[in-house]
C-alpha cells in the first residue's frame, strides 16, 4: 500500500452557494417525496380564496401555510415557535415546502392568524379529500366500521376553573363567548353535564372538567375525539370534536352517516365497545338495516351471581304478560315514556310466599320486568351481538381502533389540545386524522388488510337462561345487511 498523509477538513463559511440543489438532497425513498406524491396540498388556495382581498399586502401561499402545519403534527413539533426555528436546518422540510436555502422562513405568528382567517373548513376538507383517496386506493372497505372515542386535556389547567351557580356560569361564558351547547332538554342530565352548570375555566370555557374514571384522579378541562376506522387498512373515515362530557353513544348515527359521505358505501356493521350498546343504539343501528357488532351493556342482575335474570322469564305476547321460572305472572303496571319501557310486575303477596324469592328479588313489592316497546328489535340486535362474527370482530377492534388511537397520541400529540376553544381542537383532530391517512395511503404504516384474530365463539343465552343452539326471533324490520337474516322469522343458529 502506498503512503496516504493525514487531511485536516478547515470549515469556512462559503459566501456564495451555487451547486446545492436541494432535489439531489433529498434521497428517492424519503417518506415526505410520499407525501407530495399522493397529496395536491395546492387545493388549499381555492378553498380559502375567499378569506382573502384583491388589494393590500401580499400574504404566505395558503399550500405553503397548510404544509407547515401537516409538518407540526407529521413530525410531532412541540410548538409552532420550534417548528419554525428547525425548518432552516432540515433541507427535507426546505424542499417539501419549496423553499431555498436563502428564502426567509416566516414568522410563527403567521399560523395562527391563517387558522383565524381561514376557519376549519380547509382542514376538514383536507380530511376528507384522504379517505377519498383511500377509497380510490382500495384501502376502504366501507361496509365494517369501528367507532370509539377518547379524551384530550384541554390547554387549560385546573386552577382556571372556577365554580359558581348556573346563571353566573352562563353569565360567564357568554362574556368569553363559549360554543353554545346543545343539550337535550327531554333526556335528563348524566352526572358530568350537570356538574358543568357550575363549573367554566376562564383559559378554556368551551372544554368541561370530566375526569377519566375513579382511578384517575381529580377532573379537568378536557374535549373528546370522537373516531370512526374502517376495517379494512384502519382508515380513519370520520371523525368529530365534542366538549369532553359528551357522551359517546349519541355519536354513533352522525359519524356513520359522516362516513358514508365520505367514501361513498353504506355501512353493514358497526363494531364498538360496551360503551356503545344502549337500547337506542341497537334498535336505531338494526333500524337502519346494519349490524350491531356491539358488546352488549349488561343491566345490574346479570351481575349478580345465582340470581334469575329477564332471560330466565317467558314472554306471552298473546296474553301480554312474563312467566317467571316458578310459573307466576307478571302483568304491565307502569309505563316511562321518556325511556320507552313497560314495568311487568309479579303479585307481591304471591312473590313473599314463593320458594324461589332469595334467587329472584329482594323488592318487598315483588319481581319487575322492564321491556322495552321496541323489545323484539332490541332481541335481534343483542342477538347480532353474541354472533362469533361479532365476537372475532370485537377482538380485532382491540388493535384496530386501539391502535388507531396510540399512533395519534404517540407519534402526533393526540392527547393534548395544541390550541384552546373547540373550533381550533376541531382543526387539531382533522390535521391528525389527515396525517394517519395520508401515512397508510403512503404504505408508511403497516396494515392488516383482512388479517383476523383466533377467537372462541360465545354461544347465544336462550330463554331458560342456559347457552342454546338456536335461538328463533318474530322480527318485522328490513333485510340484513348481508342477507344473511331475511325480515320474517330470524334463525340465528349459533354452537352450543
Amino acid at each position: 500500500m502506498g503512503a496516504h498523509m493525514m487531511g485536516t477538513h478547515q470549515p469556512q463559511s462559503e459566501l456564495f452557494s451555487y451547486q446545492v440543489d436541494l432535489e439531489r438532497r433529498v434521497h428517492a425513498q424519503h417518506p415526505l417525496r410520499r407525501v407530495l406524491a399522493q397529496v395536491d396540498f395546492t387545493f388549499a388556495r381555492e378553498v380559502v380564496g375567499h378569506t382573502y382581498g384583491q388589494n393590500g399586502h401580499v400574504s404566505l401561499d395558503p399550500a405553503v401555510l397548510l404544509k407547515l402545519m401537516f409538518l407540526l403534527f407529521q413530525e410531532n413539533i412541540r410548538s409552532e415557535r420550534e417548528l419554525m426555528r428547525r425548518v432552516p436546518e432540515r433541507l427535507d422540510w426546505l424542499w417539501f415546502l419549496g423553499y431555498g436555502l436563502d428564502d426567509a422562513i416566516p414568522d410563527h405568528s403567521v399560523l395562527s392568524k391563517a387558522r383565524k382567517r381561514w376557519g376549519g373548513e380547509l382542514f376538514e376538507t383536507l380530511f376528507v379529500r384522504t379517505v377519498r383517496q383511500c377509497v380510490e386506493a382500495g384501502l376502504v372497505d366501507g361496509t365494517k366500521v369501528h367507532l370509539d372515542g377518547s379524551l384530550i386535556d384541554a390547554d387549560a389547567s385546573r386552577d382556571s376553573v372556577v365554580k359558581a351557580d348556573p346563571a353566573t356560569i352562563a353569565r360567564i361564558k357568554a362574556a368569553y363567548a363559549a360554543q353554545e351547547r346543545k343539550l337535550d332538554d327531554t333526556a335528563p342530565p348524566s352526572a358530568r353535564t350537570d356538574i358543568n352548570r357550575r363549573l367554566v375555566s376562564t383559559t378554556d370555557p368551551d372544554a368541561p372538567c370530566v375526569s377519566k374514571g375513579p382511578a384517575s384522579g381529580t377532573a379537568r378541562p378536557r374535549y373528546k375525539a370522537h373516531r370512526m376506522v374502517d376495517d379494512r387498512c384502519g382508515v380513519i373515515t370520520a371523525t368529530a370534536t365534542t366538549p369532553g362530557d359528551i357522551a359517546e353513544p349519541g355519536q354513533t348515527l352522525p359519524l356513520i352517516a359522516q362516513h358514508e359521505d365520505n367514501t361513498g358505501r353504506e355501512v353493514a356493521a358497526a363494531v364498538a365497545d360496551r360503551g356503545y350498546g344502549t337500547v337506542e343504539n341497537y334498535c336505531d343501528l338494526v333500524e337502519r338495516g346494519i349490524r350491531p357488532h356491539v358488546s352488549p351493556m349488561l343491566p345490574a342482575d346479570h351481575r349478580r351471581e345465582g340470581r334469575f335474570t329477564k332471560d330466565d322469564f317467558l314472554y306471552d305476547a298473546a296474553s301480554d304478560r312474563y312467566v317467571c321460572p316458578a310459573g307466576q305472572s307478571l302483568r304491565p303496571k307502569r309505563t316511562h315514556q321518556r325511556r320507552q319501557m313497560t314495568d311487568y310486575v309479579a303479585d307481591k303477596k304471591v312473590c313473599a310466599l314463593c320458594p324461589r324469592r332469595e334467587r329472584c328479588t329482594n323488592s318487598k313489592l315483588g319481581r319487575s320486568i322492564a321491556r322495552h316497546w321496541k323489545e323484539e328489535t332490541l332481541e335481534f340486535a343483542r342477538a347480532i351481538s353474541r354472533l362469533p362474527e361479532a365476537y372475532a370482530d370485537r377482538a380485532r377492534r382491540r388493535h384496530l381502533m386501539e391502535g388507531s388511537f396510540a399512533r395519534s397520541a404517540n407519534l402526533h400529540h393526540f392527547k393534548r389540545a395544541r390550541w384552546r376553544r373547540l373550533w381550533r381542537q376541531q382543526i387539531q383532530d382533522h390535521l391528525i386524522a389527515a396525517v394517519q391517512n395520508i401515512a397508510i395511503l403512503c404504505g408508511t404504516v403497516p396494515t392488516a388488510v383482512g388479517a383476523r384474530l383466533p377467537v372462541r365463539p360465545k354461544a347465544v343465552r336462550g330463554s331458560s337462561g342456559a347457552a342454546s343452539a338456536a335461538v328463533r326471533f318474530a322480527f318485522s324490520g328490513p333485510h340484513d345487511p348481508a342477507g344473511e337474516f331475511p325480515a320474517g322469522q330470524i334463525d340465528v343458529r349459533l354452537a352450543a
